[in-house]
């Protein structure tokens, strides 16, 4: 692998990174193609039969997840936290997005690039006694497209490590 594409698709991911950090979803939207699929999986864990039963990781529920999203539905979600009407979000996450262990696969088409991450989202809201604090460990696998010379995520699978959420929701963009 090209070590420029790597260094350049770390700048990429860390730029992602900061945007979703700074609450600049609409910039963050424009990092994305117009036929993005921005999924998350549910997983779930079950015994293996047989004299040695042992528990096993079961695969992703590719057919259930905890959310399935187009652009269009991403944009509805970022026009709601700027109208004052996403409840899960009065008053604003305080998020933190930690991105390791950048593999970055070439694929055979020239424009594009599967990249392999692991990631770290903390999420913190309200004050006091009430507060909220929440931690989001799994990995990623992205498909960036190179558009008119820029990266944009053309897909991405959001693989939690957690077989349960314990978080009041889900507002968060990972």
């Amino acid at each position: 692998m090209n070590h420029e594409l790597r260094l350049d698709v770390e700048a990429f991911l860390y730029r992602e990174a900061r945007l979703l950090d700074d609450r600049k979803f609409r910039d963050w939207l424009d990092l994305l193609t117009e036929d993005v699929r921005y999924w998350m999986p549910t997983r779930h864990n079950r015994m293996r039969e047989g004299p040695d039963e042992q528990w096993e990781v079961e695969k992703e529920l590719d057919v259930l997840g905890f959310f399935d999203e187009t652009k269009s539905s991403l944009a509805l979600r970022v026009e709601r936290f700027y109208s004052g009407m996403a409840w899960a979000e009065d008053p604003p996450s305080r998020t933190r997005h930690f991105i390791s262990n950048v593999e970055v696969i070439t694929t055979e088409r020239a424009n594009e690039v599967r990249v392999y991450s692991n990631f770290l989202a903390y999420r913190s809201r309200l004050e006091g006694l009430e507060g909220e604090e929440d931690f989001f460990a799994g990995r990623r696998e992205d498909i960036l497209r190179r558009e008119h010379g820029e990266w944009k995520i053309a897909q991405r699978r959001i693989i939690f490590d957690g077989l349960v959420l314990n978080a009041q929701n889900l507002s968060i963009f990972f």
